[in-house]
């Protein structure tokens, strides 16, 4: 974990990285199957990878573009709800040059600092960026050889192979629950803030689905705009109900229901999805929110599902606590996973000696003394 969040800045944006081909990787396997090139079907791959990720960050810098533009043509709203709020201050006995004093009380160079680290996250965000293009392109021309690292894998280290198959189906598994219950928190609350007369609730609804992929933090971004919205271009208490709304949808939904379905997808109880929140971000910041429950089934898989002397962590982390035995072998804990026509089929792994006694000898192994076994 330490050496891990010494290179979270290398480990980060390549775990981003290998999600999304993990999630847009059927693609090539469809194109060549429809006898696409693999070449191409390999550019085709790093080209969607890209739109995904480049659509991620355009959605969410328009909706905050949406509201700066938006904004100016609530000035006169604000100056009435400024003014409100002073008389509203003035009944508790503060009056408008108190205000005005503690506003220039406020030291200019707090605001540089601000500035500045602001300008150190964009640059941060833009490094980010490069590097993932980077990694996309030339992560997409390295799957030229992943069939053959693939059968090398499955042949030497068939539990390994397991594991890593397993990882790959559940992270396509969570990224699916992510999406299917972020679009039902974006459609309701579209829904509400067109009934509240919220102007852009488009805008707001697609903000919404994208910071869904953000644990905790994405709720409060996906929030402040259309409340924000809601005060300037209606009252109060239009504000107050949307706040209402986000976070009673935010509790049901995203707080209770999906993470049940996020912990089935990788397999660990709702308590150990939201550890795996904390502890991922302390190892790798940002981007470890964001990847918490796919390190986590990363690191189940390989360390806990297929080894018999560590499954028994399984029955305080698995949401099934009789993945906890250790007499069940991890390869039928899965059988509707079948390979596909054009992959290899898996090899038995080699059986174990029972506690029962040595296994019978054959003729050839029997010794001097070994009593007759009868005709030949």
């Amino acid at each position: 974990m330490f050496g891990m969040h010494e290179y979270a800045d290398i480990l980060g944006p390549l775990v981003l990285t290998l999600n999304l081909f993990i999630a847009a990787y059927p693609i090539q396997t469809f194109l060549m199957r429809r006898g696409v090139p693999r070449v191409l079907a390999q550019v085709v791959l790093a080209i969607v990878v890209f739109a995904i990720l480049l659509t991620f960050f355009y959605a969410l810098v328009w909706s905050i573009t949406s509201l700066v533009q938006e904004l100016p043509q609530y000035q006169r709203q604000f100056w009435n709800l400024y003014h409100q709020c002073v008389s509203l201050l003035g009944q508790f006995g503060v009056s408008e040059q108190q205000v005005l004093d503690q506003v220039k009380t406020i030291n200019p160079a707090n605001f540089a600092g601000v500035l500045t680290s602001a300008v150190g996250s964009v640059t941060n965000i833009i490094t980010l960026l490069t590097v993932i293009i980077v990694m996309i392109f030339m992560m997409a021309f390295d799957t030229d050889a992943f069939g053959e690292r693939n059968e090398s894998l499955q042949r030497y280290q068939p539990r390994i192979w397991h594991s890593i198959a397993d990882f790959i189906a559940g992270v396509r598994r969570y990224w699916v629950v992510s999406s299917v219950f972020g679009l039902i928190v974006a459609v309701i609350d579209v829904v509400a803030l067109e009934l509240l007369n919220v102007p852009l609730a488009l805008v707001w609804g697609i903000l919404a689905f994208l910071t869904n992929y953000i644990p905790n933090v994405g709720f409060v971004i996906g929030l402040v705009p259309p409340a924000i919205m809601a005060l300037l271009a209606n009252d109060p208490l239009t504000a107050l109900l949307v706040v209402i709304i986000y976070s009673v949808v935010n509790f049901v939904i995203q707080s209770i229901i999906q993470p049940k379905f996020n912990g089935d997808a990788v397999g660990v109880t709702a308590l150990v999805s939201f550890l795996s929140l904390l502890l991922w971000s302390s190892v790798m910041g940002a981007l470890g929110a964001l990847l918490a429950l796919p390190m986590t089934l990363l690191a189940k898989a390989l360390l806990v599902d297929h080894d018999p002397q560590m499954r028994w962590l399984n029955a305080f982390i698995s949401n099934d606590p009789a993945m906890a035995d250790p007499r069940v072998p991890a390869v039928e804990e899965h059988p509707a996973r079948t390979a596909r026509p054009d992959e290899p089929t898996v090899p038995a792994e080699p059986t174990v000696p029972t506690e029962e006694g040595p296994a019978e000898k054959g003729p050839a192994e029997e010794g001097p003394d070994a009593p007759p076994t009868g005709s030949h």
